[in-house]
């Protein structure tokens, strides 16, 4: 079976094996110096997010007020603990995803749901833009009910948005969380580090107008 730019997700008996040792991470975001990895201080919340190249995902997250710290990362196939070279062969079942703690009382979650949909195109499957295969898919990862419920519904306002613009269905995965197998230490915040780097992400130009109306230039 061929990876690469594989447009269907491995079966278990395909999948790569792995490695037990969790790849090493810096012990800080290389932006705001806060802690890349858990436990996190009380209060704060999750939420992962797929859209693509992880690159410009995390940028869009970590400048938003009230985001407390993101990481980049792999998560929602088979593989424990994979390299950036074995999610890019399609045979984790991996999407490339951003991790985001954020303090609810300072950014509500509705505001990341607009930034996530806002930023790219939800509609493409398997790929963003030029970047092809299984890693590169539309991702929503959640760690509570009432934040299923806020996804539902943002989803189904948007997919109005969309259907009047002239886009096909909305094909975004939508699971409660799974886990979140940190990148290498390279990709962490890696448009930080190399300001003109590759990022492929673009939106569709569709407002997402979310209720209660959020404002993310304010």
């Amino acid at each position: 079976m061929a990876f690469g730019t594989q447009l269907v997700l491995p079966t278990a008996g395909q999948a790569l094996p792995g490695r037990a040792q969790p790849i090493p991470v810096p012990d800080h975001h290389y932006v705001n110096g806060r802690q890349l990895q858990g436990p996190f201080p009380a209060g704060l919340e999750q939420v992962q997010f797929g859209m693509g190249c992880f690159w410009g995902a995390e940028r869009k997250f970590w400048q938003l007020s009230g985001v407390y710290t993101t990481a980049v990362g792999y998560s929602g196939g088979l593989t424990p603990n994979p390299s950036y070279e074995e999610v890019c062969s399609g045979g984790t079942g991996h999407a490339e995803t951003v991790l985001v703690v954020y303090d609810p009382h300072e950014i509500s979650f509705e505001a990341l749901l607009k930034n996530f949909w806002e930023g790219h195109d939800p509609t493409e499957g398997m790929r963003q833009g030029n970047d092809v295969g299984t890693q590169y898919r539309s991702v929503i990862y959640t760690y509570d009910s009432a934040q299923i419920a806020a996804v539902e519904q943002s989803l189904a306002t948007y997919q109005k948005a969309l259907l009047s613009a002239g886009y096909p269905e909305i094909t975004t995965e939508i699971k409660a969380a799974p886990t979140f197998f940190y990148a290498e230490h390279f990709h962490q915040q890696y448009l930080a580090k190399v300001p003109n780097g590759y990022c492929g992400l673009g939106g569709t130009g569709v407002s997402c107008d979310i209720e209660p109306l959020v404002r993310l230039d304010a």
